[in-house]
């Protein structure tokens, strides 16, 4: 079976005035599709600057990255543009949802990007995508009328609506409390047990472990690549 990605002698370099940064440094590793793994690391690790080349927002300076069996490296703009509709949803740590828009609308927003305009009735393909996250009665709330942790999830459910290969979640708990932050993990174990491969990018260890493989990275190398063999319950408890 292809990878859903695949991932050879990645690097990234930033050239900041003379300087030239090393934010990855040959990172290979692969990802089968089903999988939940969480990229885990200190702030400069460069596990940001991954998941931003994994979600197609930058391109590498070298190495090759491959989306389901496809090399991304050289695509054009457009084509960019498409694989982040269509193949890949992002949850952020701050929401990012539009604050005079109801949770429907904000649901329905990537839709209206999608060039082939196969979905034909938006409302119902967003509503559907709601009610996975069991938000669909909270569907005509403007974000302000929702708590953090119903925010977060109608985030997921936008990243869910065009049925992407993939959900890429950065620090999707920072500005959730504990028992928040259980709540939002629970919805994306129940997503990766329905088949969706999450990637949950984190700097806190007892987070990662709700996933099933654990990357760790440090000063933009990859120092271990793990399976989890106790995962946390969404009770908090330890999963064996």
């Amino acid at each position: 079976m292809t990878p859903v990605i695949e991932i050879s002698k990645l690097t990234k370099t930033y050239q900041v005035g003379d300087v030239s940064v090393e934010a990855l440094r040959g990172i290979s590793f692969s990802a089968d599709k089903g999988e939940f793994l969480a990229i885990m690391g200190a702030s400069g690790s460069g596990k940001s600057t991954l998941m931003n080349l994994i979600g197609c927002l930058d391109q590498p300076t070298s190495g090759d990255y491959y989306l389901e069996g496809n090399n991304v490296n050289n695509l054009t703009t457009n084509e960019y543009a498409t694989i982040r509709n269509q193949k890949i949803g992002f949850v952020f740590q701050g929401f990012n949802l539009l604050p005079r828009t109801t949770a429907l609308e904000n649901v329905e927003l990537p839709l209206f990007y999608d060039r082939t305009n196969h979905v034909k009735d938006t409302s119902k393909r967003a509503i559907e995508a709601l009610d996975r996250v069991g938000l669909a009665d909270r569907m005509d709330h403007d974000p302000n009328q929702l708590s953090g942790g119903e925010q977060q999830r109608v985030a997921v459910a936008r990243a869910l609506v065009n049925n992407p290969s993939i959900i890429l979640a950065d620090e999707p708990t920072g500005n959730l409390d504990s028992k928040t932050s259980i709540d939002v993990l629970s919805v994306f174990r129940e997503l990766n047990d329905q088949g969706i491969t999450i990637f949950l990018v984190t700097h806190e260890a007892h987070l990662a472990k709700y996933a099933r493989r654990i990357i760790e990275m440090r000063d933009g190398f990859l120092i271990s690549d793990k399976e989890v063999k106790h995962r946390e319950t969404t009770k908090g408890m330890v999963q064996r």
